[in-house]
């Protein structure tokens, strides 16, 4: 849903109601708008799905909201980018260390509420998607596994590739890990990273 952002003005102590949820369901992420952009919902399938925020009406904060797109059984949102460069790139990552870029344009513009079209095909050896994010050149990446393991990727060495594939290894994984997480982050030349995981090079094949 969207809501004017002066509804959240008056915020008391313990918080107010942002959303009145379904049972089951629950709040993954919330983005500032400007009122005319993109948005671009991907789900753990492997779908995608691009439409106008001008097809949902400003709401309440209490609100339940509208259908933005129609998850298949077992499938849920795993990411939700505001688009405001055409020149951007909406990165996917999989959950076993696979991932890769495609244009934005390759995302066509439809009605809100569909199942979307195909982002990256999610197999067996790929598994589903983790992640979704909009980079560009300079922007770089950490991803981060559930053993601790943690690459520092530069967004530029990833090529960019049709959106109806399967990507490209980004990290090599042992056989129980998985990818807990990504973060864009600024490249700085001294930063290094910090924490109890084990830092390892990037790897693209």
């Amino acid at each position: 849903k969207k809501t004017v952002l002066a509804a959240y003005g008056n915020v008391r102590k313990g918080g107010i109601n942002a959303i009145n949820l379904a049972a089951g369901d629950s709040l993954i992420e919330v983005k500032m708008t400007d009122g005319k952009n993109d948005i671009v919902i991907g789900t753990s399938h492997g779908f995608a799905i691009r439409f106008n925020e001008k097809d949902v009406r400003d709401m309440g904060r209490t609100a339940t909201g509208v259908r933005g797109v129609r998850l298949g059984k077992g499938d849920h949102v795993v990411g939700l980018l505001v688009i405001r460069n055409d020149q951007t790139t909406v990165l996917v990552v999989t959950e076993k260390g696979f991932g890769k870029r495609s244009d934005i344009n390759d995302y066509r513009i439809t009605k809100r509420g569909g199942k979307g079209v195909i982002t990256v095909k999610t197999t067996d050896k790929v598994g589903k998607l983790i992640a979704m994010m909009e980079v560009v050149d300079r922007d770089e990446l950490v991803i981060i596994s559930t053993q601790g393991m943690i690459i520092r990727q530069s967004v530029k060495d990833l090529r960019v590739m049709g959106r109806n594939t399967q990507g490209v290894r980004v990290i090599r994984l042992n056989e129980h890990d998985s990818i807990a997480d990504i973060a864009r982050v600024v490249p700085e030349d001294d930063e290094e990273i910090n924490g109890n995981g084990k830092e390892i090079e990037p790897l693209l094949s």
